[in-house]
């Protein structure tokens, strides 16, 4: 049975200010976040730092992670539209946000923030990175409540019909027609992959579970960094495969490679050189603030 998708991507509206539910997610993966690394601070997690100085990382995260996202969404994906109308940069709300692009800007968040503290860079990318995976995971959340970035065209019983993917005529009707039509199967032909879902299981849960475990006991500097890098690049790659390529990109090479797999290979081998400097690495084991 294929679900229509007529989910109102604004949460609610006060006056002229419009509150989108992508934002909402985008706040809720902050704040579980901070919740969870007050967790880990006040377990010892990363020995010598309070709640000061915690708070100061989340800061300087988060302003990485908004401005490395966006301008690398800019960069990566729509520059065009930038050139066209360079104010396209500050409108976050209405979507466009680049992993790899945010993940720059943590690490130079992270990079200086580690500087001032006097704490070994990677002792805090360990600390930080499964702090990283509930914003992947709200973040595709918000994503498939907006409508965009949909897989491709699937038999599949849970495959979802996107509306603002459908061809004419069907792209004209209204909410109800588009009811009517779907009642009556006229829409089960455009049904599609649901991979910000599949993300959001892969890229959000699945890689928290792990991570948060790991991360828990004894282990090698790199290690938890390194497990990161590979995982979401490899579970990136994969879900790129049922996934639309951006309309003014496309394939870059083969027919099928697309600019988050190009994206993605880098992470992939990061992730293998962090996992490889770790059998030398000095192993963690946090004592208990």
């Amino acid at each position: 049975m294929t679900y229509l998708h007529q989910i109102d991507p604004i949460a609610f509206s006060f006056g002229p200010v419009t509150v989108h539910w992508y934002g909402i997610m985008y706040l809720l993966g902050f704040a579980v976040a901070w919740w969870l690394g007050q967790r880990r601070v006040r377990a010892g997690r990363l020995p010598g730092v309070g709640d000061q100085a915690f708070g100061d990382l989340m800061f300087y995260a988060m302003l990485g992670v908004v401005l490395g996202g966006r301008i690398g969404y800019i960069l990566f994906y729509a520059f065009d539209d930038f050139l066209r109308e360079p104010l396209s940069l500050f409108r976050v709300w209405e979507g466009g946000m680049s992993f790899h692009g945010g993940l720059l800007g943590v690490l130079l968040a992270c990079w200086l923030w580690s500087r001032r503290q006097r704490l070994h860079f990677f002792d805090t990318m360990d600390f930080i990175a499964p702090l990283v995976t509930p914003g992947l995971l709200f973040g595709r959340l918000g994503n498939f409540i907006g409508g965009e970035l949909w897989g491709k065209q699937t038999d599949a019983g849970w495959g979802v019909i996107f509306p603002r993917a459908l061809p004419a005529p069907y792209a004209q009707f209204d909410a109800a027609a588009l009811r009517s039509a779907h009642e009556a199967g006229l829409l089960d032909a455009f049904a599609r992959h649901p991979s910000q879902l599949y993300e959001a299981a892969l890229e959000g849960l699945a890689m928290f579970l792990v991570l948060w475990t790991f991360s828990r006991m004894p282990r090698r500097r790199y290690t938890v960094s390194g497990l990161f890098a590979l995982l979401y690049g490899t579970f990136r790659f994969l879900v790129e495969f049922v996934r639309v390529p951006d309309a003014d990109i496309g394939y870059l090479a083969f027919g099928w490679l697309t600019m988050g797999q190009a994206l993605s290979l880098p992470l992939i081998a990061l992730g293998v050189v962090l996992l490889a400097l770790s059998r030398r690495a000095p192993v963690l084991q946090p004592a208990r603030a």
